[in-house]
């Protein structure tokens, strides 16, 4: 048991039993102890590896899909480029890399990060110092999205809500229970027990599953759907677009998808409390429900595969493997492959953009290709 661990169990002895929702909140985000609060999770040697780490093409298309957005507004200056949970800080380098070249752009943008970890927000300063000269102005960082000024926003959330809080509630005989973090019989080991059933829990279960058959799950998150009902109302009434890149499914369904992620490798969620990544699938028809009810417009999810085939990968692939030698050209071609094989990252990542009422269809989620921008800017 890790030293968070043991507070968690100090706090239900005296308590009693809590949410997994409040137990990832613990476990991901507690100023001590925390998962994401001290270390640098990413990359070959951490615990997981996103988009952004496996190739500079993913930030670099997200970066011209916001300058073809920013046009689409109608060039709005100032705009507000927000990224929800940065990691180090790669995505938005290459992003604002790509897009430099597109004519007033860069000088519209005013960055915004947010972002919990001090340890990962030190990460994202040292990535972006580099463009802080093309931009004429220093991102700046915020703890949460309710920091952030208004105004039209350009924001991106890839691998956010796939972290946020869920809570899981199982159909047992007697009906609809929560699933809550309690202690066994030793006092110090954390399991899973169900909560008394009720209305009350029944209610929250999406309605089209509440009459799935007994020893069913259903996880909901009421931070998720919070988030995106925040973005929506934003949106709604400063205008802009959102673009959310996560792994999960298209509507609401049954199934356990909470997991604990160390060293690349899956680990039982309640073992070392803060020493693991914790994540869940994400339900993109409640992300959308909820900023439609705030007023905003919604577009998807698409699978990642076709979204950044619009936008162009494997021309960028391609242009990046001109300059290379066999073995980046090698690599080039590995990296276009796990973005966007169907059987991958390619058909489990989805892509959902949230727009202001009126906009139209935002780019690689029409039938016609993204042709806005061209790479020229692009660093290889």
């Amino acid at each position: 048991m890790t030293e968070l661990g043991e507070r968690i169990a100090a706090r239900i002895a005296r308590l009693g039993p809590i949410s997994l929702a409040e137990y990832m909140a613990e476990a991901l985000t507690r100023p001590a102890g925390g998962y994401y609060m001290a270390g640098d999770p990413f990359g070959a040697a951490g615990d997981f590896v996103t988009a952004p780490e496996i190739s500079q093409m993913f930030g670099e298309l997200l970066g011209l899909w916001c300058a073809d957005t920013w046009q689409r507004l109608g060039a709005p200056e100032p705009v507000l480029l927000v990224e929800l949970g940065p990691g180090r800080g790669t995505l938005l380098a290459d992003a604002l890399r790509a897009a430099r070249g597109v004519p007033g752009f860069p000088k519209a943008l005013h960055p915004h990060l947010v972002e919990a970890s001090p340890a990962l927000a030190a990460r994202q300063r040292i990535a972006l110092a580099p463009h802080e000269a093309t931009l004429g102005r220093e991102p700046r960082w915020h703890a949460s999205l309710g920091e952030v000024p208004e105004g039209p926003l350009l924001l991106i959330a890839n691998e956010f809500f796939d972290a946020l809080p869920v809570r899981q509630f199982e159909r047992r005989p007697e009906g609809w229970c929560e699933r809550r973090v309690a202690l066994a019989e030793d006092g110090a080991t954390l399991v899973l027990a169900p909560g008394p059933p009720s209305p009350a829990v029944a209610a929250l279960v999406p309605v089209p599953l509440r009459d799935s058959e007994v020893g069913s799950v259903v996880e909901v998150s009421s931070a998720a759907a919070s988030t995106a009902a925040e973005i929506g109302r934003r949106l709604a009434a400063e205008g802009g677009v959102a673009l959310i890149v996560d792994y999960g499914h298209d509507r609401p369904r049954c199934g356990a998808t909470l997991q604990a992620l160390s060293r690349h490798a899956r680990r039982d969620i309640l073992e070392a409390p803060g020493s693991a990544d914790l994540t869940a699938h994400v339900d993109f028809s409640a992300l959308a429900e909820a900023a439609e009810s705030a007023g905003a417009s919604a577009h998807g999810p698409v699978p990642q595969s076709g979204f950044l085939e619009a936008l162009g990968i494997r021309q960028r692939a391609a242009a990046l493997a001109a300059r290379a030698d066999a073995r980046q050209a090698a690599e080039i071609d590995a990296a276009l492959a796990r973005l966007t094989d169907p059987a991958g990252m390619g058909g489990l990542f989805r892509v959902l953009a949230l727009t202001a009422p009126g906009l139209g269809v935002p780019a690689g989620f029409e039938a016609a290709s993204f042709e806005s921008a061209s790479f020229e800017s692009a660093g290889s």
